[in-house]
């Protein structure tokens, strides 16, 4: 894919698709994020300088694992600084995205980067999960918490269907060692590792944990 837009990233190098909109919207993204981070710290100083692997393209993988189809609605679990939700609202403009985090801070930034970009497909929450009365087709979420927990938080939410390329279910980003955390899930979750995925050795630890809902009581 040809740089002819003058940006120095191309997430069309790495996911299939990619519009030119999109590749500026994502730009313009990584612009806006930073002038919050500078603000309130959304995430280690350090780590803006690898900010398109590190948080972009990590959120992204989820797109090459599992495609949305138009009108599911995905909910993004501890948004934080808008991590895997914006990025994959950028490219699913037919999806509806709800960000949900607990911390006014981080929530008041996400909806202003969100207003910015003018993201119509996402819906910006404050609040604790459990105590929301929505119905969503997919959870995904980025180290924040065991999965025991996840789940634990959202199969109110969940509902079972097939909303996608994979039938409704958690889709969440994780590293290092998890045997202990999916003891309970070993036989019904689907490892994914990122490095099948992308070259960076920053992916060599990561993994996306799927666990369809149908199979949770």
């Amino acid at each position: 894919m040809s740089n002819n837009m003058g940006l120095s990233f191309l997430y069309g190098d790495y996911i299939k698709g990619v519009l030119p909109e999109q590749e500026q919207q994502l730009a313009n993204f990584k612009r806006l994020f930073l002038e919050w981070n500078a603000k309130i710290n959304l995430i280690s100083r350090k780590d803006t300088e690898a900010f398109e692997v590190k948080h972009v393209l990590h959120s992204l993988a989820i797109a090459r694992f599992i495609r949305f189809n138009p009108g599911a609605v995905v909910l993004d679990l501890g948004t934080g600084g808008g991590f895997p939700g914006i990025p994959l609202a950028i490219l699913n403009p037919e999806v509806h995205f709800i960000l949900v985090d607990s911390i006014e801070k981080k929530i008041r930034a996400v909806a202003d980067i969100v207003e910015n970009l003018e993201l119509r497909n996402v819906e910006v929450v404050r609040g604790r999960v459990e105590e929301l009365s929505v119905q969503v087709d997919y959870v995904v979420s980025r180290a924040v918490a065991p999965m025991d927990e996840l789940v634990r938080w959202t199969k109110k939410q969940l509902r079972s269907g097939q909303s996608g390329s994979l039938p409704n279910g958690w889709v969440v980003l994780k590293g290092g060692d998890l045997k202990e955390e999916l003891m309970n899930y070993r036989k019904e979750v689907e490892i994914q590792p990122l490095k099948k995925y992308f070259d960076d050795e920053f992916f060599d630890t990561k993994v996306i944990v799927y666990l369809a809902r149908q199979i949770i009581v």
